[in-house]
């Protein structure tokens, strides 16, 4: 007796689960990403085969083209910073130029600049050349920086500030040196350096 054929059907899934699932992942990736930023000017940073990703509670020293400038994570860390420094230089800073400077990733401008930097439009300070903050004997600015992130962080944050260095790999030692010999002189002998990344040999 020959054997009964059943026809068979197309399956049909339904992808609106599987739909709604990829975009609620999409979204929860762009809102939680940390967008790169811009370098006030371009590193060229060393090669590495080491890797080990970089702490949110980070102050960093990016130098280049004999410049140096700063910057620090947290806009509450950032306003404190800013308020402290200008306290050593009798300059007094308005909400709205504290506000500013807490949106800043970095900088490199002196203290007798600081204030008409923050009065330019976001177009215009990505513009100007900033000259970098002052690293010499007479006027040695970045140590105050430095210092008050640190003292800053460890009142509002209850927790030491790491400090991390971003050096262009063309970069003469001089620089480097200075910056160096001003982290030791606040015994803050343990610092990072930030490389990208290279085969290993």
């Amino acid at each position: 007796m020959p054997r009964a054929h059943i026809k068979r059907k197309s399956t049909a899934i339904d992808m609106t689960a599987m739909c709604d699932m990829a975009f609620l992942l999409l979204t929860f990736f762009i809102l939680t990403s940390k967008f790169k930023t811009e370098d006030p000017i371009p590193v060229d940073v060393p090669g590495s085969s080491v890797t080990v990703k970089l702490p949110d509670d980070v102050a960093t020293i990016t130098i280049g083209e004999g410049k140096v400038f700063f910057g620090v994570e947290g806009e509450g860390i950032r306003a404190q910073t800013l308020e402290s420094v200008g306290q050593k230089y009798n300059i007094t800073f308005t909400p709205a130029e504290k506000a500013t400077f807490s949106t800043l990733p970095s900088f490199g401008v002196p203290m007798s600049s600081m204030k008409q930097f923050l009065d330019m439009s976001p177009d215009q300070r990505k513009e100007l050349k900033q000259p970098g903050i002052p690293t010499d004997s007479v006027s040695n600015e970045l140590f105050n920086w430095i210092h008050e992130a640190r003292v800053s962080a460890k009142v509002l944050a209850n927790k030491e500030l790491r400090i991390s260095i971003k050096g262009d790999s063309k970069e003469e030692y001089p620089t480097i040196h200075k910056v160096i010999n001003i982290l030791q002189k606040q015994k803050a002998n343990k610092f990072s350096l930030i490389t990208t990344m290279r085969a290993a040999d």
